[in-house]
């Protein structure tokens, strides 16, 4: 069995790192994903992606990315049911994220007011975060992106 997604929009909100009770870093947000086809005469759809990280990736995606910032996000597909205040059984939909990276110009994802380091301000690849051992660690040039 494969599940397996792979995304790259922007940030509706900046990403708010939380603490559980245990002490694991986690961080939810939502990414926009511009749809591929426009129908003519109409405004170009979005979907809307909420997102799950934990740890060191959680840790990443707060330090690094804002509102607008441009992401890649590779992960699995999760649904969980829960009660909402008013005793309503909901199901969500939401993608866990094991990698994000970097993409898009430091001027495209309106992130220029802070230094990420030195490589991305030289203009090379920026590192993109896994949460696999620190050997597997992969840079994606923007060329290299399937989408």
């Amino acid at each position: 069995m494969l599940n397996s997604a792979v995304i790259m929009g922007r940030l509706v909100a900046d990403p708010e790192l939380r603490t559980t009770g245990s002490g694991i870093s986690v961080t939810s947000f939502t990414v926009a994903v511009d749809r591929r086809f426009v129908r003519q005469g109409e405004e170009r759809q979005a979907d809307f992606i909420d997102i799950i990280a934990w740890r060191q990736t959680a840790e990443f995606i707060s330090k690094y990315f804002r509102k607008g910032s441009m992401i890649a996000v590779q992960g699995s597909i999760q649904t969980r049911m829960y009660e909402d205040k008013n005793g309503n059984k909901r199901k969500a939909v939401e993608i866990v994220a094991d990698n994000a990276s970097f993409c898009g110009s430091k001027a495209e994802s309106g992130t220029g007011s802070f230094n990420r380091n030195d490589s991305v301000m030289n203009n090379q690849p920026a590192p993109s975060y896994s949460t696999a051992d620190e050997g597997d660690f992969k840079e994606i040039p923007e060329d290299d992106l399937p989408f």
